[in-house]
């Protein structure tokens, strides 16, 4: 079974073109899957044979993951993951049904995607006082992030050519490899345009801030010199010129930016787990909020699937029932009968 494993995974690579986390991702699942049916067969996992990850195999993975505490979501995850991989076996003729498609996915809890008001945001983005090298590139991370909705590994994987200051547009490189062209507005223009002054004098050594001038007041590391692999897939055919920099010129890597946001949430505001992620929700709120399409909205973060962008539908709710309640005929005619009735009274 763990040959049968290794051939999947160079499935997905080769010729479904998934990136190498999926495939990290579908190994640690399906890895875990087989652990827990061999061991229910008391047999080890390269002993298994296909039949055996039957309906009962399943229902006794997702039973398993239940008692671990694992969320629903985690839990559906995994079972997705089983289903591919038992799909593959059935494809390739070493099992003669589909047993995934008997077992029901769990039921996922609905979260509200933490986020920002629009005032919080305004202080969060005010947060970087002064005007020194790294504070100007503070802003301008702030600033994007907010303005284009971008998740945390993006934002650290641009390079300069990716932004286009005259026509507001940045070209991201999302989850898959995906490119998409996403718009920013005029304030976050003004910061970058203020910040890439400062990026070449951090490249060239010059003007170099001291322990003392960095917002975090922490010694550099030299660790924090080298641009980190892993905070983004590099483009291919042509060098990467990151646009965020640390204090020693490489680029800033995802942990650094993590960092940073956070320590700016703490000095602006009382509200606490709020993650890069939460700016990006907050893009997203705050347009639906003020009646931008769903589907618009979708296109932005770079979803594949409309039903991962409904879940900031549920946010609105309250604005929802207002505009129910002002537009709908008998809601309206209910509304002013009750008025008139207090008024004659």
């Amino acid at each position: 079974m763990t040959a049968h494993l290794k051939q999947f995974l160079q499935y997905l690579a080769l010729n479904r073109n998934v990136s190498a986390h999926t495939v990290r991702a579908y190994d640690s699942d399906l890895s875990q899957f087989l652990s827990h049916a061999a061991a229910a067969a008391g047999v080890k996992p390269r002993e298994l044979a296909p039949a055996q990850l039957d309906r009962l195999a399943l229902r006794g993975f997702l039973g398993d993951l239940h008692k671990q505490g694992l969320a629903r979501a985690t839990a559906a995850r995994k079972l997705a993951a089983a289903r591919t991989f038992l799909r593959y076996l059935r494809r390739e003729g070493l099992i003669d049904d589909d047993p995934g498609a008997l077992v029901a996915t769990p039921k996922r809890d609905i979260r509200m995607p933490a986020h920002l008001s629009e005032d919080e945001m305004s202080a969060l983005i005010d947060a970087p006082a002064g005007d020194g090298v790294l504070v100007r590139r503070d802003r301008a991370i702030l600033e994007l992030f907010y303005a284009a909705g971008l998740r945390l590994s993006e934002l650290a994987g641009l390079d300069v050519d990716d932004v286009n200051l005259s026509a507001k547009m940045v070209r991201v490189l999302g989850k898959g490899g995906k490119e998409r062209i996403v718009p920013f507005n005029g304030s976050a223009a003004t910061a970058l345009r203020a910040y890439l002054p400062a990026r070449e004098a951090l490249i060239s050594g010059q003007d170099r801030p001291a322990r003392r001038d960095r917002p975090d007041g922490k010694a550099p590391s030299r660790a924090s010199a080298r641009p980190s692999r892993a905070a983004s897939p590099p483009r291919l055919s042509r060098p990467t010129d990151p646009l965020f920099v640390n204090f020693r010129g490489g680029r800033l890597t995802t942990r650094s930016i993590d960092r940073l946001v956070r320590r700016y949430v703490a000095a602006s505001s009382t509200r606490m787990g709020i993650s890069p992620h939460a700016l990006r929700h907050s893009f997203a709120t705050h347009l639906l909020q003020r009646g931008a399409d769903l589907r618009v909205i979708q296109e932005l973060l770079g979803h594949a699937r409309l039903s991962t962008t409904q879940r900031y539908t549920h946010v609105n709710a309250a604005q929802l029932l207002e505009v129910y309640k002002k537009s709908h005929p008998r809601a309206v005619r209910a509304g002013q009968s009750g008025q008139e009735g207090k008024g004659g009274r």
